[in-house]
């Protein structure tokens, strides 16, 4: 098997426009997030409220995940990521300048949140098409160090915006970035028809091919080594702020991870050949874990970000299984596979974050961060069957 470069990677127009948009996306939920958080603690004073407004935005992928992701497989995959930057854009207008209640701005976000899933399905789905073979598990590398670069930044953005602009100014900027967006991807990329066809409603679709896809072993055995690592690494960094008691310092610890996640993406999407990069799937999942246990010991900031960069360094082991993700779903609900890929990790590290969380109000923050790592390695060590390659070998079923 050959490796592909970055170099032909990005001489491919279609995954540029990909990037550049998703780039763009990412940044701009990023400041998005952060206003809507500003302004419903400015209307209200309520901490609770806040937080609320934060998490908003990720909270219907649970939903969307389980009932809307087979929408990703039925509609063209240009038109629906246009429509995605659209409702992003008209949703962010509203938030801004249509005087909205702080319930109604919730409700808002909860509801036109329900059809990001199916946004972010049918681009994923769209890569190994524009990207085949070696060239996707790079492709991939490579708009994961963009996300990571692009959340660092749209924070840093949203913060200068809020203070030039205030919160309406940073949203209407977000509805800026999601139109370029729009026009990116309608210019940019060619109409593509639907990958797969269906009699059945979008979520009779969807809960039939979830329970196919996860009844499979081979398919439910790469979701699982893809979500049940990032459960505890996700309780980890939940409890990072706790841990040092003050958001100055757990930024600089949290922005070391985000580094240590895109330069280990980068070094192994680069470097690695592909058979080596399968092969490192599983000491990789270990590496996730292991650094947080050393915060049994208390370290300050200092070695708590050297930790922090080197466990997230671990999140590229999911390179190495990615040829095999594709390879193991039927092609026509593609989109839907990686949907709930998505929607899982999601979920799981939501999860991750609420039973780290309570963990720490019992045995301290620090603590439960050392737990946390040492269930990351356990995790790990008990799926090495799938992690390693060759490890799921039952035929993809026909959905």
């Amino acid at each position: 098997m050959n490796g592909a470069t970055f170099g032909e990677v990005f001489a491919v127009k279609e995954f540029r426009v990909l990037f550049g948009s998703f780039a763009l996306l990412v940044g701009g939920d990023s400041i998005k997030m952060l206003a809507l958080s500003v302004l419903v603690y400015a209307r209200t004073g309520s901490v609770g409220l806040s937080a609320a407004a934060y998490m908003a935005g990720w909270l219907p992928f649970i939903v969307g995940g389980l009932l809307l992701l087979s929408l990703a497989d039925r509609l063209p995959p240009r038109a629906l990521m246009v429509t995605g930057e659209v409702v992003r854009a008209v949703t962010c207008l509203l938030l801004a300048f249509a005087g909205l209640p702080v319930w109604a701005m919730l409700a808002l976000v909860l509801v036109t949140g329900l059809f990001t899933p199916v946004f972010f399905a049918a681009r994923a789905a769209m890569l190994p098409d524009v990207l085949p073979g070696d060239a996707f598990v790079l492709g991939r590398s490579v708009l994961n160090v963009a996300s990571a670069s692009a959340q660092i930044a749209g924070l840093a953005a949203g913060g200068a915006f809020l203070a030039v602009a205030g919160p309406s100014g940073a949203l209407a900027t977000t509805a800026g970035l999601a139109a370029v967006a729009a026009v990116v991807l309608r210019a940019g990329l060619p109409y593509r028809p639907a990958r797969g066809t269906a009699r059945a409603g979008a979520v009779r679709q969807t809960l039939r091919v979830n329970r196919r896809l996860l009844a499979d072993g081979r398919v439910r055995g790469l979701l699982l080594a893809g979500w049940l690592p990032c459960v505890f690494l996700a309780g980890a960094e939940a409890m990072v702020v706790p841990y040092l008691g003050g958001q100055g310092q757990a930024g600089v610890v949290l922005a070391a991870a985000a580094v240590g996640m895109a330069v280990g993406e980068f070094a192994v999407g680069r470097f690695a050949a592909p058979g080596l990069r399968e092969r490192l799937s599983f000491p990789l999942a270990v590496l996730l874990g292991v650094p947080w246990v050393g915060f049994a010991l208390g370290p300050g900031m200092a070695w708590a970000a050297v930790l922090a960069a080197v466990a997230t360094a671990g999140l590229s082991y999911q390179l190495g299984l990615q040829r095999r993700f594709v390879e193991s779903v039927p092609e026509e609900v593609r989109g839907q596979a990686f949907g709930l890929q998505s929607s899982g990790l999601m979920t799981g590290q939501a999860a991750g974050a609420a039973l780290v969380g309570a963990l720490g109000e019992v045995i301290a923050p620090g603590p439960a961060i050392a737990v946390a790592g040492g269930a990351g390695v356990l995790v790990a060590l008990a799926m090495a069957g799938v992690l390693r390659p060759g490890g799921t070998r039952e035929a993809a079923p026909h959905l």
